[in-house]
């Protein structure tokens, strides 16, 4: 029989801000966090905007400034919500086995911001100029390796780079490894900094991106027929995944439980969604049958919900396909609305939304949702949260290469889901 696994520690790293509580209540106010980028000179780009932490300068409490210098920004994020998610779970890593102990972090993209200065310097000052930090800060694993060396953990670590399934792969990922007996607890969620220049064109240059320069609070739209594109962002959701007796027996406050997980692969355009959602909806099946529930006991669903044409559509399809007539009473919204498209990192920190909709019987809203798209008939909580008790949510997250994810937490009273 499979072990249960909890959770018992959240971080968050994003545009709203970096305390768990307080981006929580920017969500529900609905706040955005998507204004103009100050990373780079971006004249000459068609977009201009994005879900940027601006003045990111992580404290002496979570880095010294000399390991901030040895690693990249989207390992940074990871390893501040990281630290948060830990020290909220009041779990004492040096009084625990560290072989059953164990880091899994999702990123879709790593350290582009070293990569694109690393090549600066190849070009205009030589080989000998590049740094020797590169590769180290450049890597994907990057942000699970670091953590697992701030805590000196040594149990099962790896990296998912699933784009923007990364982090909801990831989770599963730890998930199961708990569930199966390899590991007590494991840090997962996912992290991304890709808000670079190359990044930023090779978005635009593809069309995915929004263009309303002129409006950025308004352009992560998703369902909305004046849609016109998801909006890059960024920053890490991290989670602390633990077994149901182990938490108990250090009286950890449990948050949720997570009950299922699910994946798939469409298996037909790189980049564009399988348009009836087809693989989508296999992998919110199987997450709701590994979770032994029926959509009728799912009362919200945090959507992918880019805010594109195809994607938003798909999406919508994929949820009728499993919901059937329960699909009109399930309570549905994007949060990437006020914070954006965090790619890798999306699934973690969208699943901490999931939770704190759980724990405070919120649903957050889609903003921007002002001419709904007829053919997105459901109910996205348009513009302003609603209170709804819940047991259980799912949290989805889909990425280019055809990669479908979802995850089901539910309430924790009195030892059961």
């Amino acid at each position: 029989m499979n072990r249960r696994v909890v959770v018992t520690g959240l971080g968050i790293v994003s545009s709203l801000g970096h305390k768990v509580e307080e981006v929580w209540q920017r969500i529900l106010r609905g706040d955005s966090g998507i204004h103009a980028l100050t990373l780079f000179d971006t004249e000459r780009f068609k977009v201009k905007f994005g879900g940027e932490i601006v003045g990111w300068a992580p404290g002496e409490e979570y880095l010294s400034a000399k390991e901030n210098r040895r690693i990249d920004r989207f390992t940074q994020f990871a390893l501040v919500a990281g630290i948060d998610a830990a020290r909220q779970s009041g779990i004492d890593f040096a009084k625990e086995d560290a072989f059953r102990c164990g880091v899994i972090i999702g990123s879709g993209i790593g350290g582009l911001h070293e990569i694109e200065e690393q090549l600066e310097r190849l070009l205009h000052k030589g080989p000998d100029r590049v740094s020797a930090f590169l590769v180290p800060k450049m890597m994907v694993n990057a942000a699970s390796g670091y953590l697992s060396i701030v805590f000196g953990l040594r149990g099962p670590n790896t990296a998912v780079a699933t784009a923007c399934a990364s982090a909801a792969n990831a989770m599963g990922d730890a998930f199961r490894t708990i569930q199966r007996g390899d590991a007590d607890v494991m840090i997962t969620g996912g992290t991304e900094a890709a808000i670079t220049p190359m990044s930023i064109a090779g978005f635009q240059n593809m069309r995915a991106l929004s263009e309303r320069n002129d409006a950025p609070e308004k352009a992560s739209r998703p369902f909305d027929k004046d849609r016109d594109g998801f909006v890059l962002s960024e920053g890490a959701g991290i989670l602390i995944f633990e077994e149901v007796e182990h938490a108990r027996r250090r009286g950890a406050k449990i948050l949720a439980e997570v009950l299922g997980y699910g994946a798939s692969a469409d298996g037909g355009h790189i980049t564009q969604p399988d348009e009836q959602g087809t693989g989508a909806a296999k992998a919110m099946e199987r997450a709701l049958t590994d979770a032994h529930l029926n959509p009728a006991d799912i009362g919200y669903i945090n959507a992918h919900g880019t805010s594109t044409s195809l994607g938003d559509l798909a999406e919508t399809r994929a949820i009728k396909h499993i919901f059937g007539e329960q699909a009109k009473k399930t309570s549905i919204s994007s949060t990437k609305s006020q914070i954006g498209h965090l790619l890798g990192a999306s699934g973690g920190v969208e699943l901490i939304f999931s939770i704190l909709a759980l724990r405070d019987s919120m649903i957050p809203p889609t903003i921007n949702l002002d001419t709904p798209d007829p053919e997105c008939d459901l109910d996205y909580t348009p513009n302003q949260p609603r209170e709804r008790r819940l047991q259980a949510a799912i949290s989805n997250s889909f990425g280019f290469g055809g990669h479908n994810a979802c995850l089901v937490v539910g309430q924790y009273r009195n030892g059961k889901a």
